[in-house]
């Protein structure tokens, strides 16, 4: 099981003070790893502002990108290159993270702050790396959160064609057990791209409706270390 870290001592706003029509909801805190737990399991996520020094922002959108694991949409052109890849989990998290927030990238949000926040999470057993690899190369990946049955999706990237792609499906399998049903991958908002792999949204309150389910199940074998 992951390691607990020391209680935090900031609190987020209950859902009922939400704003209707807006995605952020709260602003401040800090990115300790009990403090991202607490925003987790409460629906929220951080993103920073964008000005140095600023607040953290942080959010709970309207409306929410999931994926039902059973809705996920792997072509058969996409099966065929996934036999070109291999898989790993949690052997290369920070290059993930980092390689998911290259400067270059057009609308990158990740910056030290998240890349330190987010591997702290990782060594205490929170946080986990879906990797792919071509001859001994990192092409691809994605990275989250995974509290009991909720898969908190926090961003992918590829330098091969399809090796974001084959990370997300090898995540799918690896929650598909007999809990697939009411286990929760949360990718913040849909994007097009992401709806052709079969994320869809859901609107904030049914969301959070279904959280407190995810969360009491029990975490995928795959991704529990036995700490």
């Amino acid at each position: 099981m992951p390691l607990l870290p020391p209680p935090t001592s900031w609190s987020f706003p209950d859902r009922r003070r939400f704003d209707a029509l807006d995605d952020l909801v709260g602003i401040g805190a800090d990115l300790e790893p009990a403090t991202l737990l607490l925003a987790y399991r409460s629906g929220l996520f951080p993103m920073p502002s964008g000005s140095p020094g600023d607040p953290m922002y942080w959010f709970c959108p309207v409306q929410r990108g999931v994926l039902p694991l059973a809705g996920f949409r792997a072509s058969r052109s996409l099966r065929r290159s996934a036999r070109t890849f291999e898989t790993r989990v949690d052997t290369a998290f920070e290059q993930v993270v980092r390689a998911c927030g290259d400067p270059s990238r057009p609308h990158g949000w990740i910056d030290e702050d998240i890349v330190g926040a987010y591997t702290r999470l990782h060594e205490l057993g929170w946080a986990h790396s879906v990797e792919t690899w071509r001859d001994g190369e990192l092409v691809g990946g994605l990275y989250g959160l995974a509290i009991g049955g909720l898969f908190a999706g926090e961003s992918m990237f590829h330098t091969a064609t399809d090796a974001s792609k084959v990370a997300l499906m090898r995540l799918v399998e690896l929650l598909s057990d007999e809990h697939a049903e009411d286990r929760l991958i949360d990718v913040q908002w849909r994007t097009d791209h992401l709806a052709s792999l079969g994320i869809v949204e859901i609107p904030r309150a049914d969301y959070l409706d279904r959280l407190p389910g995810a969360l009491a199940l029990p975490l995928p074998a795959a991704l529990d270390d036995g700490r």
